[in-house]
Order: C-alpha cells, then sequence, then structure tokens
C-alpha cells in the first residue's frame, strides 16, 4: 500500500470544524492555539462559532482550513504516525498546498497561518467586489472546458481555467461577463450544468497578479527547509522537494490553474493507491472515487482518526 496525505480548499469549511479535536485531544488544541497566537486574534473563536459570514471571510477561511487540517494531522502524530514512513506524497487543494507542506515540515503552523492571512486579503483586494466571478462546469472535459472559456476571453476580460478538480468537473474564472458568457456557452457545449459560484474573488486566474505579487514578497521573508516527503504541486501536478521552487510555484498558484485531477492521475502513476485527506469535508476523498486505482477516505474527527490509526 502506498498512501498520499492530502489538505483540502476553500469551499471545505463549516462553522464547529475541529471542536471535536479540539476538545479531545491537547495536540490538536495546541494546533488552534498556536494559530491564534500567529495571527494576534482568536479565529479559533470564528472556526468554533462562527457567525458563518465571519468564517466565509476569505482572510478567515483560508487560515481556518490550514488549522484544522493540521490539528487532525497533530492528533495523527502524536498517535505514532510517522509522514516520512508511512506516506509517499502529500498534497493540498489550491490553500491546502499550505497545510501539506506544513505537515510535511516545510515551515512553521505560525508561518502558514500568518502566510494564509496574507494570501486571503491579497486574494480579496485585488479586484474590486462584483469585477470577477467563477462558475463550475460539470460535464464537459477539460479540453472542451478550456475552449469554452478562452472563446469568452477578450483583451480587457479574462476568462480561463482555474480548477481541474476531475473528470467532468472544471471551474473557470475571471472578469463576470465573460464568465457569464462562458458558462451559457458550455451549455450550448454540453455541459450538464453550469453553476455560478458564490465566491468573492475571482481566484487562480491573471487577475489575481496583485496578490501572487504580495506572495512573492511574504514568502522570500520565510524560512523553508525541503518537505519530509515530495509534495505533488497544483501548478505543475509533479513532486517537488526544493525549498525555492516550492515557493516559486506557491506564487505561481495564485493565478495559475489548480491541475488537481492530473495531481491524482500522477499520484496513481508514482504508485499511489490511498489518499487520506485530512481535515474538514470530504471534497478530495469524494474526487478520488472518480479515478481508477486509487481509494480515498477522509480524516476530520475523532473517530476517523482512530479508524486511519487502525487502518496501519
Amino acid at each position: 500500500m502506498t498512501r498520499a496525505m492530502v489538505f483540502p480548499g476553500q469551499g471545505s469549511q463549516a462553522v464547529g470544524m475541529g471542536k471535536a479535536l479540539y476538545d479531545a485531544f491537547p495536540v490538536a488544541k495546541a494546533v488552534f492555539d498556536e494559530v491564534d497566537a500567529a495571527l494576534g486574534e482568536r479565529l479559533s473563536d470564528v472556526i468554533f462559532n462562527g457567525p458563518d459570514d465571519a468564517l466565509m471571510l476569505t482572510a478567515n477561511t483560508q487560515p481556518a482550513l490550514m488549522a484544522v487540517s493540521l490539528a487532525a494531522f497533530a492528533v495523527l502524530k502524536d498517535k505514532g504516525f510517522d509522514l516520512a514512513t508511512q506516506a509517499a506524497y502529500v498534497a493540498g487543494h489550491s490553500l491546502g498546498e499550505y497545510s501539506a507542506l506544513a505537515a510535511a515540515g516545510t515551515f512553521s503552523v505560525g508561518d502558514a497561518a500568518r502566510l494564509l492571512r496574507i494570501r486571503g486579503n491579497a486574494m480579496q483586494s485585488a479586484v474590486p467586489v462584483g469585477a470577477g466571478a467563477m462558475a463550475a462546469l460539470l460535464g464537459l472535459d477539460w479540453a472542451t472546458a478550456a475552449q469554452v472559456a478562452a472563446e469568452c476571453a477578450t483583451e480587457t476580460e479574462v476568462c480561463t481555467p482555474a480548477n481541474d478538480n476531475a473528470d467532468g468537473q472544471v471551474v473557470i474564472s475571471g472578469a463576470k461577463a465573460a464568465v457569464e458568457r462562458a458558462a451559457e456557452l458550455a451549455k450550448e457545449r454540453g455541459a450538464k450544468r453550469a453553476i455560478m459560484l458564490p465566491v468573492s474573488a475571482p481566484f487562480h486566474c491573471a487577475m489575481m497578479q496583485p496578490a501572487a505579487d504580495v506572495m512573492a514578497e511574504a514568502l522570500a521573508g520565510v524560512k523553508m527547509v525541503a518537505p519530509c516527503v515530495p509534495v505533488i504541486a497544483n501548478v505543475i501536478a509533479e513532486p517537488v522537494t526544493d525549498p525555492a521552487l516550492i515557493k516559486d510555484l506557491l506564487v505561481r498558484q495564485v493565478t495559475g490553474t489548480v491541475r488537481w485531477r492530473e495531481s491524482m492521475t500522477k499520484m496513481v502513476q508514482l504508485g499511489v493507491d490511498r489518499m487520506v485527506e485530512v481535515g474538514a469535508g470530504k471534497v478530495l476523498s469524494g474526487l478520488a472515487k472518480r479515478v481508477e486505482g486509487i481509494e480515498g477516505s477522509n480524516v476530520g474527527g475523532p473517530d476517523d482518526i482512530e479508524a486511519f490509526l487502525a487502518s496501519l
């Protein structure tokens, strides 16, 4: 059995996530306390108690999801799970890549929290509210979805694939009018559904360049070491270990496509047959069901942890 540990991104958040971990395990509580200290505020209170609109703010959502993932991972580690010998790779969806890197020891929990707060604020402020949009195109293959986006872009209006999540699930991002045109065209080209997403900014497209510039500066000041296992990076869908390359890829990730379908395919090619999602929700373990040769599971609460440890 060859295992990859993967970490969820935006969309998996829910008020109350991680509270059972916090209550049951001192090492999990310590992670939430470390995140609170790094940010200089009680983000844990928002995570556990809401209100929902506060948790949904991108600047809160990103470090919050990381905190829950790393709290769960800390419990696994405390109970004897050794990433370096019991998993071959890590990966994370968008912000989840920061969780994956922190789990693999590339940077600290505190640094991950600070970087994700900066990233969330930068992505939110990169584009005026209402100027951008994102849409999920369901039932189209990657090539057709990319072609639809390209046809609806103009010299002044960006429209590009943002997330290649799985076969038949591509998210596009860009200028609001262009994305709306693409959603309609996608249906004409055979999409089962084209859903405008309730997001506050057009993530993972060229309109995020101001945020990428901010992250380049923020990452330059963070000490990073090689992860204990390779990370399969979002923007190239290949395993990497070099800290300088990882920094560059994290900057490119802000404007680049999250190549998750290809990342899962790469895992299979590398011999991975178990993909364990660590943290809130079951989005990534659900996507794993669409890939032949890989089995997905989730570790998000105390019961999941016991089940996972029993499976080792």
